[in-house]
């Protein structure tokens, strides 16, 4: 055999061995924690989401649902909180080899909060109407609680508003044990995926007075006579200061001085975890003009990327406006100015919260706007409405409820 056939054996051998060494290469699975790694890595398109999770639904036999990686989205989310909404939207028990397959250690604590949720995520009313919660928002319809002290306190304004909800076909029903009418503030904040959020309501502006600390409500006992059952967290929030849309949470900064005790990074990575969500922090107005400190009072989500918002007179848009606007072109969101007006304060209703037409009750395809009987009306409606070109506006004299100092969206609670 010629030196010449020998060199082009060896080098054919060669080339064999690189082509089987990079097949394998492209075959060798990789480990669930590298792909796990990579999955949370920013900056990674849809596309290069969705590779990964196909590649981990492939080790783990197909359990990976086609309809959630097709739906991924991974936001501001860190490591614990996509495994734990990989294992719970596939049925996934992270069991002490599935933990470490993904996070490389056991997670004794995370396996306890998921058979814990497993075991709690259907809970229900028992009211004047009965109303089931589903545990996922893939079911139809949302439904509008309200404290029964409304219709107590207020017979007249909440007839009209059922009488819009029913106009609709919207579902509605009444919570029980509650020692005020603002619902939103005091219930569980539900999540994309349909979990309940229990967050500890100790607002400070009820403190100080004794009438203020006696008309906090008790949500142990709320969610016990209403059969509710939902995650507890530690976190001072309330519900009227989380605004949700598309992966995006809007929280204003009044969280930071309701809980001292955590630090501002802490709060943000236990709320993203918590409520599956990009955290994104706006100025609170000073207590002076609201003493909550709500976002639900300042700004709502038209899409992930746009909110409607008040539209300060220049006492507030030198501080408030120009801190708010350099946060949300932070995160490109555009802000649609609505109309506000000051409403004359009295002693006996000196938090009145007439002139905020952007507490509106947002449920399924129907939008409820509090008028007030003033010039701006027209144009708030006006606004909404093409902000939201495919919902049905409705409109509501809510003015004495509006004394008190909240709206709509504060006496409402929208779950599914």
């Amino acid at each position: 055999m010629s030196i010449e056939s020998v060199i082009g054996i060896i080098a054919g051998l060669i080339a064999i061995g690189g082509a089987v060494i990079s097949l394998y290469k492209k075959l060798k699975k990789r480990p669930l924690t590298e792909l796990m790694n990579q999955l949370v890595a920013k900056k990674l398109s849809s596309k290069q989401h969705r590779t990964i999770l196909r590649k981990m639904s492939i080790q783990l036999g197909g359990k990976i649902k086609n309809e959630y990686i097709q739906k991924f989205v991974l936001n501001d989310r860190g490591k614990e909180a996509v495994f734990m909404d990989i294992c719970e939207s596939n049925e996934i028990e992270p069991t002490e080899e599935i933990c470490k397959k993904f996070m490389n250690a056991d997670m004794k604590k995370f396996r306890a909060d998921y058979n814990s949720r497993r075991n709690n995520t259907i809970p229900s009313f028992k009211s004047e109407k009965t109303q089931t919660f589903p545990s996922s928002l893939d079911n139809e319809g949302q439904t509008v609680y309200m404290s029964e002290l409304l219709m107590s306190r207020y017979p007249e304004t909440c007839k009209n508003l059922i009488k819009a909800l029913e106009k609709h076909k919207v579902n509605y029903s009444f919570i029980k044990s509650t020692k005020d009418i603002w619902c939103r503030d005091y219930m569980p904040v539900q999540t994309a995926s349909g979990k309940l959020i229990q967050f500890r309501y100790d607002p400070s502006y009820l403190k100080g007075k004794k009438e203020w600390e006696e008309s906090r409500s008790d949500v142990k006992e709320i969610c016990e006579k209403n059969n509710i059952v939902a995650t507890e967290s530690d976190i001072n929030l309330d519900g009227g200061n989380v605004l949700i849309c598309d992966g995006r949470a809007i929280i204003s900064d009044r969280i930071y001085s309701e809980n001292p005790d955590k630090t501002r990074e802490e709060l943000r990575k236990e709320l993203a975890l918590l409520l599956e969500c990009e955290i994104i922090v706006i100025p609170s107005l000073n207590k002076t003009a609201d003493f909550t400190g709500h976002a639900d009072g300042m700004v709502r989500f038209v899409d992930r990327n746009t909110v409607l918002g008040i539209k300060y007179d220049d006492r507030y848009k030198k501080d408030w406006w120009k801190n708010t606007q350099k946060v949300l072109d932070t995160y490109n969101i555009s802000f649609i100015e609505v109309p506000f007006f000051e409403d004359e304060p009295d002693s006996e209703h000196p938090e009145s919260a007439i002139g905020v037409y952007v507490n509106y009750l947002e449920v399924n395809d129907l939008i409820v706007v509090p008028v007030f009987g003033r010039e701006e009306d027209a144009r708030a409606i006006e606004i909404i409405q093409k902000a939201f070109p495919n919902k049905q506006i409705e409109t509501i004299n809510y003015n004495d409820v509006a004394k008190e100092g909240g709206l709509l969206n504060c006496t409402t609670w929208v779950v599914k």
